[in-house]
């Protein structure tokens, strides 16, 4: 069996998507993911310019050869395309080789851990009333654990809130405006850290201490501000606090850590191993959010994790709608084999999206599975996803108050 075909497909159902396709000669197909929010074009070219002259004719079955020949051989290593792409190919080969076996991904990967894989959805707010009008409904749907955001009084529109101030624009799907330029929305960190104890006190208040609570701060704040905020929500029993700071000075979670209790959940914007290095040798943090998608696949996702696991720390894949139904499978996968698996992010994918990519993995009773057909479970219908077609689109930028850029 040998690699025939590498086509790279783009594609815009409710957002932007790049999806690799690897045919082999005799006509077995796997899909990746390599989807860079933002950024898509840049993997796109990466893939198809470099990539996947180098794949033609090799041995789909060669996953680890070829994972290292993509990340080792090219001298520049590590980053978010290049890691993105070396994800779409992995997971398309894996996705080949468990279809060949006639069985689903996760067998390949050491077979199930558990029954489901816990998730967790997104309830949001302009305002506290808002948000527990969502979170009653993310109940609805089964959710026992749910992250909640809420905007702050005085900025206008803020990151991470479905519905902005002023015109109720939605945008549950896809955060990312599409148009010639980035959005830009007002942040206040002082304003922030202020409301969000109020907020988990009234969550708290209305559903009690039993529901799973998770919130994301969203690289916003400097280490001694995500100190403070970790402590004053000790009293809310948090499953997770997310992204309080940059991590890529790792050291500064040492101050975190060192003033609250409050788990923590980093990772979502790091690619490989050696972004972890010091938050899992000291156990700095709890949870490890990078997706199959942007790192190395499941082959380099796996590496970080098996070392997590030596530090007690779980797995927290992000699962936004910027990850594809391909991607997300992938990550089903993987965490239901996983020893170490915590929780899965889960964002509904639009009716658009999924008509493109028909995933077969299910949710029920707070959790997701992967399909049980062989290989990844997800497919991509050529002719559905012809009638989108690319649109360039920007994730918002936040200024300060006197127009500062601030971390995203």
């Amino acid at each position: 069996m040998r690699i025939r075909e590498v086509e790279v497909l783009v594609a815009s159902p409710g957002r932007n998507f790049v999806t690799l396709r690897i045919t082999t000669d005799d006509g077995v197909v796997g899909l990746g993911d390599g989807t860079l929010n933002g950024r898509e074009l840049a993997v796109a070219a990466y893939l198809s310019e470099h990539v996947a002259p180098l794949l033609e004719g090799r041995d789909p079955h060669a996953i680890e050869d070829t994972w290292q020949l993509l990340y080792r051989g090219a001298y520049w290593r590590r980053g978010p395309v290049t890691m993105s792409a070396i994800a779409a190919v992995d997971v398309a080969l894996w996705d080949i080789k468990a279809q060949v076996a006639g069985l689903p991904l996760y067998q390949l990967l050491g077979g199930a851990s558990r029954e489901r894989c816990l998730a967790y959805g997104h309830a949001s707010g302009v305002d506290v009333a808002e948000l527990i009008e969502s979170v009653h409904a993310h109940r609805e749907q089964g959710f026992r654990a749910i992250r909640v955001q809420t905007g702050v009084p005085g900025l206008g529109p803020v990151y991470g809130v479905a519905s902005s101030a002023g015109g109720g624009e939605r945008y549950d799907f896809e955060p990312a405006r599409r148009g010639a330029l980035p959005a830009e929305e007002r942040w206040d960190s002082r304003a922030y850290l202020r409301h969000v104890p109020s907020v988990m006190e009234s969550v708290r208040q209305e559903f009690g201490p039993e529901l799973m609570l998770l919130h994301d701060a969203h690289h916003r704040l400097t280490p001694i501000e995500a100190a403070r905020l970790g402590k004053s929500l000790e009293a809310y029993d948090l499953f997770w606090l997310e992204d309080v700071t940059p991590a890529e000075n790792q050291e500064a979670l040492r101050l975190v850590r060192h003033h609250t209790t409050t788990p923590l959940a980093i990772g979502e914007v790091f690619n490989t191993v050696w972004d972890y290095r010091t938050l899992l040798a000291e156990q700095l943090i709890d949870y490890v959010r990078s997706p199959v998608t942007h790192a190395g696949g499941i082959t380099g996702l796996r590496r970080i994790l098996d070392l997590a696991g030596q530090y007690q720390v779980r797995s927290g894949m992000h699962g936004p709608t910027d990850v594809s139904p391909v991607g997300m499978a992938a990550s089903l996968h993987l965490g239901l084999a996983l020893h170490n698996f915590g929780i899965q992010e889960y964002m509904l994918h639009s009716a658009e999206t999924n008509a493109v990519f028909s995933p077969r993995f299910t949710f029920d009773d707070g959790g997701l599975r992967p399909s049980e057909e062989p290989g990844l479970g997800v497919s991509y219908d050529d002719e559905v996803a012809a009638r989108f077609p690319y649109e360039r689109a920007y994730l918002p930028i936040a200024r300060r108050p006197d127009g500062t850029v601030h971390d995203w």
